[in-house]
């Protein structure tokens, strides 16, 4: 009797450890990203109206984001253009790093791996570590940037393999209520 109590006292605190750690949302900093959002967007292709769709699919295993670009018609690309790109946000495990994979429209696929979580919760940015189909040594690196809860600046930066990043856009979207 005494070893069987000693052990669910030796036992007691493991379990409930582990327990704790099961319930722990991994997903928690990236709550805020959830909704419908929309706003303007400026860069190298010009001046576009965004619009970004985060949600949580699979039982919360991923976050899906759905983004679209309207490009208003320019000197350089007089019909304009839109841009759809996809991306599921993942975690992997082993790594214990939050990836993102996007999709573009033109045939691109960046995986990205986002370095650390943010302390403060605002700025959230991932560095590529591969891309499809795109020429080698490119790279690519997306910041999310909080300004409040209801505003996100986003930023698209690409690099060749002679230079640096460069910016290529920067969003600033407001979430739709």
């Amino acid at each position: 009797m005494r070893k069987k109590v000693l052990l669910i006292i030796i036992l007691l605190p493991a379990l409930l450890l582990a327990q704790a750690e099961k319930k722990q949302d991994i997903w928690a900093p990236f709550k805020s990203f959830v909704g419908k959002w929309e706003g303007k967007g400026e860069g190298m292709p010009g001046i576009s109206k965004a619009m970004k769709d985060f949600q949580f699919i699979m039982n919360g295993k991923y976050l899906l984001l759905k983004g679209k670009s309207i490009y208003e018609p320019q000197e350089k690309n007089p019909k304009g253009e839109v841009h759809e790109d996809w991306g599921f946000f993942s975690y992997d495990q082993f790594r214990k790093k939050f990836v993102l994979r996007q999709f573009h429209i033109e045939g691109f696929i960046i995986h990205y791996a986002l370095e650390n979580i943010p302390e403060d919760g605002k700025t959230f940015v991932f560095i590529s570590e591969q891309i499809e189909n795109a020429p080698p040594g490119w790279g690519a690196k997306v910041t999310y940037k909080f300004m409040d809860a209801d505003t996100i600046n986003e930023q698209f930066d690409l690099a060749t393999s002679e230079k640096g990043f460069d910016c290529y856009i920067v969003n600033v979207l407001k979430r739709k209520k």
